[in-house]
């Protein structure tokens, strides 16, 4: 089968699957398949080297394998296939996590016999292989002392939820479990029992990539399931990912779900292999907030690293967390808050001005980025806050060139401006006038802030087609005066 047909099967059996209630595995498979969970224990990048078999109950293929009870053990965990072999995937996240940790226990859990069954059979099947999973742990403690707190399961889609079962039937606690992308039909609002929790591990960090529905059901689970979980790009539309850019590889709708749901995997082997290039998620109520860059502070734990270096922070009521990423490797990019105050001053109470900024650094220069409010319009003689997100390091931030996007600019400000004609016609128009004399900055991965003001003095307004550029200068937004201590 074919990976376009592949993927065509997973959206058509989820929608069927989730239609038909919504048991999170509790009912028996239909038919009986080979139940037989393997363990191969990785001694080489290549996969397709046999490596060796971890038997519990069969000591010497401790001895055999190498199996290091003092190092760190990994189990990765793959999730629902219909082609009957371990994905692409596999072996980058396998090589990355052998390249990042020479010593550890590497081990590959294959439950493909029943992993490529009918979607609804095959999460029937996670609660068997979780709690195969916790009985060769159980094993391991028992004859070589294994501690607990070094084991780490990584389980993608179906496999996270498999690695909550192991959580929850180990004799107990492991030490990390992370899911990336864990899939949503059938486990979306069951009970904690049914599906990857917070109470499976000392630690449970979920990356979530693909929680848009489709059909009427979402391919990743959408609600927070850990103890952190991370939701880069709003876990909607990954860069790269869109069905333009997908077609532009000769893809097709499927390879958009397919390049979404995944990414997950990809964003946890660049946490591994990129560790000079770390990315940060802030904590966040909603996405919405987290787009107009009201969520960028890291005070009292609120932001964290995505992927493998995700710390374990204290519980907290909201465990979502949100950052932007870049289309590729190394997918971290940088991210600013932005305050800029917009006074009305002429003709411009139904502006409704398109601006941009370009950002001068120490090292490079931005191109121009479109500021989106994210709430349809700029407010006038208001605060507003935005996030501007930068691909590359520009180094220190230097100056900030803000322009007004002419009417004619670009189909967008046509269009707007044929709208704001239509509602308030006006037969001889002005050019509408506005004012900005300061723009506040706050930088999300040095948490720096910074006030630039406008570079000529004289010269704070802008009117469309027009642009003003800030330097930095003391900051002259007002604050009350601080109280002089008594002497």
């Amino acid at each position: 089968m074919n990976h376009k047909t592949h993927w065509l099967w997973i959206l058509l059996l989820c929608a069927a699957a989730f239609t038909q209630g919504q048991n999170g595995g509790d009912e028996s498979p239909t038919e009986s398949v080979d139940v037989t969970v393997k363990y191969n224990m990785r001694k080489s990048l290549d996969l397709d080297q046999k490596g060796c078999y971890l038997n519990a109950g069969n000591k010497d293929c401790l001895q055999q394998c190498g199996f290091n009870a003092t190092a760190k053990t990994i189990f990765i965990i793959h999730g629902w296939t219909m082609s009957g072999m371990f994905e692409s995937w596999m072996h980058k996240l396998v090589a990355a996590v052998m390249k990042r940790e020479s010593e550890a226990n590497v081990v590959v859990v294959d439950w493909i016999s029943m992993a490529q069954q009918l979607y609804q059979d095959a999460v029937n099947y996670t609660h068997t292989v979780g709690k195969d999973i916790a009985t060769m742990l159980d094993w391991l403690q028992d004859e070589l002392d294994l501690p607990l707190e070094k084991v780490h399961l990584i389980g993608y889609s179906l496999g996270a939820h498999v690695a909550g079962y192991a959580g929850t039937h180990v004799r107990g606690s492991v030490g990390r479990i992370t899911g990336l992308d864990p899939a949503g039909p059938l486990f979306e609002g069951v009970e904690q029992e049914k599906r990857l929790s917070p109470d499976d591990a000392d630690f449970v960090d979920v990356l979530h990539t693909y929680n848009r529905g489709t059909l009427g059901v979402s391919i990743g689970i959408q609600q927070p399931i850990g103890d952190v979980d991370i939701y880069p790009n709003g876990g909607e539309v990954q860069p790269g990912c869109s069905l333009g850019d997908v077609l532009a590889m000769a893809g097709n709708f499927m390879d958009v779900m397919k390049c979404e749901h995944e990414r997950a995997v990809h964003l946890f082997v660049d946490s591994l292999m990129n560790r000079d290039h770390v990315s940060f998620a802030y904590q966040c109520t909603d996405p919405d907030r987290f787009k107009k860059g009201i969520c960028l502070s890291c005070r009292k734990n609120r932001c964290n690293n995505i992927g493998y270096e995700a710390r374990k922070m204290r519980k907290r009521r909201n465990s979502k967390m949100y950052l932007k990423t870049r289309a590729d490797t190394p997918f971290g990019g940088y991210h600013y808050q932005m305050k800029m105050h917009v006074f009305n001053r002429k003709q411009a109470d139904n502006a409704d001005p398109i601006f941009h900024v370009k950002l001068i650094g120490a090292h490079n220069d931005t191109e121009d980025i479109f500021v989106d409010v994210h709430d349809n319009s700029i407010g006038l003689n208001l605060t507003n806050t935005f996030l501007v997100f930068t691909e590359q390091d520009i180094g220190d931030l230097l100056r900030i060139h803000l322009s007004w996007e002419g009417d004619a600019e670009s189909l967008y400000s046509v269009w707007r401006k044929i709208k704001s004609s239509f509602w308030g016609w006006n037969g001889n128009p002005s050019k509408p006038v506005l004012e900005v004399r300061r723009i506040r900055v706050k930088a999300g991965e040095t948490q720096k802030k910074f006030t630039f003001c406008a570079q000529d003095p004289l010269k704070t307004e802008i009117s469309p087609g027009e642009s003003l550029t800030f330097v930095k200068c003391r900051d002259g937004w007002e604050v009350k005066p601080r109280k002089r201590l008594p002497m």
